[in-house]
């Protein structure tokens, strides 16, 4: 492959070579006018290293690679079998790469090295070789109609799939969608977010080196406005799956339209955690905590609406103002005792700290943080203190729309309705839990919140063997588990006629 690539050094002395082109056809390549995209290291504010974007030229060629790899018997009649083996060897370059490829996600996107390592990079290996165990076990059925008649399915890869990757989770995320896409035998044009680039063209070379044919994965940056609709848009992309905002989901899916794309969007939430009087407050506190302030607040499902009954408001309030001061360290994320490093983005941070200026002016109570921090970086990166404002009402802006940080909004309630009815209050239907020691309260509760997920005395503990969606503008269909199966695969029925005459 053409060497398009550089020498990087991450604070914490690892090493690495950074691909920097467009990868097409399992080859590295140069954009078509040599448009660049420059990622920022969100700890130091400083410039890491610039990147090919793809243009629509370069979308039309990244398309046309992956249209020949579907039809090409080297992928299309590969077995399933063959194709799960190369997604476990996918899985096992992944693991022996995970040092380098977390050190990656840390200085790219901000989030603490622990957490890219323990985490990130587990979740990634993880869901890749979960769906490795599928790719021979994508099954169609016989159906029992007549005895003039032999029926039966097949299932059949979509096509040409076209993904895009945010910037909060950038390897999961990406496996989330490479792992059923390929399983089922799917060729796939990758976009990863602008902001965060690095990783996701890493592991290009680990997808070569698995034994993957040319043209099945092809990883494409650019920004949004330019990459990504022109890959929305694309005649000849059978298939878009997007994670991100809700916003962005409603022009991609106006995009995907020209051509009836099959769509698989999961966008934003406003996620409510309610605690009950009777639940144990210590451990409804450590999760809630953990629900809303990990990965920087920067979460889709982040439960971010904390409800909390009122006989005990007062106590929990206390306890976990308590627990953000005594465990969300904000600092270096190449330090082990980091909880929080810098949001990923100065936009992002700005969003952040325009929210707390929204809080205060409708007069909820700002209890804790929503302060920059210029003491970590030598007053350089994106750091700021984790923020809890009380009293919050459902008329509230900040009760209703998504910041996605470190911000939390705390509500009391009377009665159970009372909780039901605030934790609907709302146009996203994403991710929810419930505290309470009645195991039929929690039960009751879960079937009548309008939410994709609901976690009961937990929260945000997600696991890839199980569907992960939402409802409402929170997204359209489900990823994960057997499930994330159904968005890569097409139902073909056979009829076959066996009666000897008419």
């Amino acid at each position: 492959m053409k060497d398009l690539s550089v020498q990087l050094t991450a604070p914490n002395g690892r090493t690495w070579t950074q691909p920097t082109g467009l990868f097409i056809n399992n080859e590295w390549v140069k954009s078509s006018n040599g448009y660049m995209i420059t990622t920022i290291n969100p700890t130091t504010e400083e410039e890491i290293t610039s990147v090919y974007g793809a243009t629509e030229d370069d979308i039309n060629k990244a398309v046309a690679a992956a249209r020949r790899a579907l039809n090409d018997p080297a992928w299309r009649d590969l077995s399933g079998l063959d194709r799960g083996k190369m997604l476990n060897r996918l899985a096992q370059l992944i693991e022996e790469n995970r040092e380098i490829l977390a050190t990656i996600e840390t200085i790219d996107n901000g989030k603490p090295y622990t957490v890219a390592l323990d985490g990130d990079l587990v979740e990634t290996a993880e869901t890749i070789r979960y769906y490795s165990g599928f790719a021979d076990k994508v099954f169609g059925q016989v159906i029992d109609t007549t005895s003039d008649k032999f029926a039966y399915t097949v299932r059949e890869p979509v096509g040409v799939c076209g993904q895009i990757i945010p910037w909060n989770y950038p390897l999961a995320m990406a496996a989330w969608k490479l792992g059923p896409a390929l399983a089922c035998g799917n060729t796939v044009v990758l976009k990863p977010a602008e902001q965060t680039p690095l990783s996701a063209l890493v592991l290009a070379n680990l997808i070569v080196e698995a034994g993957f044919p040319p043209g099945v994965v092809n990883i494409v940056n650019g920004h949004g406005s330019i990459t990504g609709s022109a890959l929305a848009s694309h005649m000849d992309v059978d298939k878009i799956a997007f994670t991100g905002s809700t916003d962005t989901a409603k022009r991609i899916m106006k995009m995907a339209s020209v051509n009836l794309k099959n769509i698989t969007l999961e966008t934003g939430g406003k996620s409510p955690l309610i605690v009950f009087n009777d639940a144990d407050l210590k451990e409804a506190v450590e999760w809630a905590h953990l629900g809303i302030m990990s990965n920087q607040g920067q979460v889709c499902c982040a439960t971010s609406r904390i409800l909390v009954q009122s006989q005990i408001y007062d106590q929990f309030l206390e306890a976990f103002k308590g627990q953000v001061k005594q465990v969300s360290k904000v600092g270096d994320p190449f330090e082990e005792s980091t909880f929080q490093g810098p949001q990923v983005t100065k936009a992002q941070y700005d969003r952040v700290k325009s929210y707390v200026h929204i809080g205060q002016a409708e007069r909820a109570k700002l209890i804790f943080g929503g302060k920059p921090i210029n003491d970590i970086g030598n007053g350089k990166g994106f750091f700021i203190q984790p923020i809890i404002f009380a009293d919050v009402t459902p008329q509230m802006r900040i009760f209703k729309e998504e910041v996605f940080g470190p911000f939390v909004v705390i509500s009391r309630f009377d009665t159970e309705e009372d909780a039901i009815k605030m934790a609907n209050d709302s146009t996203y239907g994403l991710g929810s839990a419930v505290f309470t020691t009645n195991l039929t309260r929690a039960h009751r509760i879960a079937k009548l919140i309008e939410a994709g997920t609901v976690w009961i005395n937990s929260s945000n503990d997600g696991d890839w063997r199980v569907p992960f969606g939402g409802v409402k503008q929170s997204g359209i269909g489900r990823e994960l588990g057997e499930a994330g199966l159904d968005a890569y695969s097409s139902i073909k029925a056979v009829h076959v006629n066996i009666k000897s005459k008419l």
